[in-house]
């Protein structure tokens, strides 16, 4: 179980650095010609060359949606000589959520509730002013969409030190993950890590903020710096490539529904 909650956590650590490393391995060369998706066992699944796609530990991979089984589909096309995984993030996140069942749902809810209880948005700065006033003006409506949405409140504190959110907040945001499949667990745990909010990707699987407005307020504090010494490219090839692991993230939380 934990090997799976691992690979749906290691999206939050995508970057050029796990990219060269892939590109360092053997990789396996392209052994399929035809690449199809077809309805099986009241889903979807992608055939390579008439067979079904599988995980590593031989599970076939059946989806809800044929937008998400195409989508798939579009990365085992894309390959050329060689099959790169690092170069299909929706795929390999589709692989660890099918891979781990059912029976790791629990714990990947634990995961973002983990990160929900302890957010970025609820730790403010308290200088320099016009970071203040960046973290209310794009933190502060979520807060509230989210506060009003499930009748609860957070206690956002300035600096760095803990303080437990009311135990009624945390008890009603893990209640809304209650009957969330473990696709779109795997999925949410996955940008939660990306992020480094629970709230916001509670917040996008409650479609109270798009996929743009989450990844804005994600880096929020980063880009106030970036404003005030420039950007570094090495950090923005990551930002980058994060972003990719990101929208595959978005994919399966819209069409695993």
């Amino acid at each position: 179980m934990r090997d799976i909650l691992e690979d749906a956590l290691a999206h939050r650590d995508a970057g050029q650095g796990r990219q060269d490393a892939s590109d360092a391995k053997q990789l396996p060369k392209r052994f399929y010609k035809a690449v199809t998706v077809e309805e099986k066992d009241g889903g979807f699944a992608v055939f390579l060359d008439g067979r079904v796609t599988k995980t590593p530990g031989r599970v076939e991979i059946i989806v809800p949606k044929r937008e998400l089984a195409q989508a798939i589909a579009a990365e085992w096309e894309a390959q050329q000589e060689q099959i790169n995984p690092m170069k299909m993030p929706l795929a390999r996140l589709v692989n660890a959520g099918v891979e781990g069942g059912a029976a790791v749902a629990p714990k990947l809810r634990e995961e973002v509730i983990k990160y929900a209880g302890n957010d970025l948005m609820l730790f403010r700065a308290d200088s320099p002013q016009e970071l203040v006033e960046a973290q209310d003006a794009g933190w502060d409506p979520i807060l509230t969409a989210l506060a009003r949405h499930f009748s609860i409140r957070f206690q956002p504190v300035v600096g760095v030190i803990h303080e437990d959110q009311p135990t009624q907040t945390i008890n009603k945001l893990a209640e809304s993950l209650e009957n969330v499949d473990h696709l779109t667990l795997t999925a949410l745990v996955s940008a939660t890590g990306l992020m480094g909010s629970g709230l916001l990707a509670i917040a996008l699987n409650e479609k109270l903020i798009d996929a743009d407005t989450a990844w804005s307020a994600a880096h929020l504090d980063e880009d106030y710096n970036i404003r005030l010494w420039g950007e570094d490219a090495e950090a923005a090839a990551r930002r980058a490539a994060r972003r990719v692991e990101f929208d595959a993230a978005m994919k399966v939380i819209g069409q695993s529904r």
